[in-house]
């Protein structure tokens, strides 16, 4: 029990204040040359800036936000997919986020015109755009039960 030691460093001296030029705190005791926070009792609010107006009252709170309910699409070209996949190949939702080709946290995939197809691909629940949905047709492909899109491409 005699053996053990604080660790070095551990225990530390207090600060002596007003003890003296020499001490590094002496005068006025590590506060400055006075000013509101110097004061006892002194200091500002939270949130106050200076007589500016505070940020928490120049943001307006009041109305409604449609933000908790915006869809966002995850918009991947044409000419993308056509490169990925062979002839034929079934496009959904699943199958990109196996290839990596979207995140994982992705809920929402819309196709854009981009680019050309040359060969047939099927597209499963996947928001498309009309331009995309034409050239696919085109190749022989087909579009099938195409999600509703609500305007966004982004």
């Amino acid at each position: 029990m005699n053996m053990i030691r604080v660790p070095a460093g551990a225990v530390r001296n207090r600060k002596r204040l007003g003890r003296g030029i020499g001490s590094g705190l002496g005068k006025t005791s590590g506060k400055g040359h006075n000013g509101q926070n110097a004061r006892s009792g002194g200091g500002v609010r939270p949130g106050f800036e200076g007589g500016q107006m505070p940020l928490y009252r120049r943001i307006a709170r009041r109305g409604f936000s449609n933000y908790r309910f915006k869809v966002e699409y995850h918009p991947i070209n044409l000419d993308v997919l056509c490169q990925s996949f062979e002839s034929g190949a079934v496009v959904s939702l699943e199958v990109l986020k196996e290839r990596r080709m979207v995140g994982k946290n992705v809920k929402f995939v819309k196709i854009l015109a981009r680019g050309e197809c040359s060969h047939p691909l099927t597209v499963q629940g996947l928001a498309i755009s009309a331009g995309a949905k034409a050239k696919i047709e085109a190749a022989g492909g087909s579009v099938v039960e195409a999600v509703r899109d609500t305007g966004s491409e982004g």
